[in-house]
């Protein structure tokens, strides 16, 4: 049974003194949270030492929210694995969508990424999604299969989680129906060569929702934007299915 996984991406938002202004209305709320959950907050770059200095010994998990294919070099921007592990960093997000659309991410450059966090203990978060056209001219399948083939190619299967993140559904309120991300969920574990992969579903993910879609029997977490940076709010989903 793949394990549950709960993360948050802060993208641009939280300077370091509000990550820890979050943690104080956060942590007291997941005292009874159950342990097979396993809880990660994806924040920027410069909040990541502060809050692995203060989650410490805590069950929270500190994510990055990109990782560069090599160890060092004339990469104005980038950042490495190596600086991220030692931030005490344990998950990454690579490929999403923004950064796809707004930074000229290729399946070539996410699969290079992928390999590069592997490689230095990371574990990756892989987002694969289709754009509003995509799914409107029923390329849905096709869009992903080809992302899982490019992306994944020479990748541990058995470190890593991927992230159904539907592009015209982040950020717009707008979520896929839980059934329907259940198939699609489906249909990216169907290409895996390890079916123990986690598999989130990312866009639009709020408290008011996040009970139906973890009752779908392929989906294994949530990625979650907005929503995250409330605690009350990222507490509430994390609580999934708890009065």
């Amino acid at each position: 049974m793949p394990k549950t996984v709960i993360a948050g991406n802060w993208k641009m938002y939280k300077t370091q003194a509000e990550a820890l202004e979050f943690l104080q209305g956060f942590v007291s709320h997941i005292s009874e949270t159950p342990d097979d959950r396993e809880i990660v907050l994806c924040a920027p770059f410069t909040a990541l030492g502060i809050l692995s200095k203060n989650l410490h010994g805590s069950r929270i998990r500190v994510g990055a929210q990109n990782v560069h294919w090599a160890s060092a070099g004339a990469y104005t921007g980038e950042i490495s694995a190596e600086m991220l592990k030692e931030l005490g960093v344990r998950y990454v997000i690579v490929g999403h969508s923004e950064r796809r659309e707004y930074f000229g991410e290729t399946d070539h450059t996410v699969n290079l990424r992928l390999k590069a966090a592997q490689q230095h203990g990371l574990i990756p978060i892989l987002c694969v999604g289709e754009t509003k056209q995509q799914r409107a001219i029923g390329a849905t399948e096709s869009v992903i299969i080809g992302q899982l083939e490019k992306d994944l190619e020479a990748v541990d299967q058995q470190q890593l989680i991927i992230a159904y993140e539907p592009i015209w559904a982040i950020g717009t309120g707008d979520t896929c129906e839980a059934i329907e991300a259940n198939r699609v969920i489906g249909l990216i574990r169907s290409q895996l060569k390890h079916s123990e992969v986690p598999i989130q579903y990312g866009g639009s993910v709020k408290p008011t929702n996040i009970n139906e879609i973890m009752a779908q029997p392929e989906i294994n977490g949530a990625l979650v934007g907005g929503a995250s940076l409330m605690p009350i709010d990222f507490a509430r989903i994390v609580n999934f299915n708890q009065s």
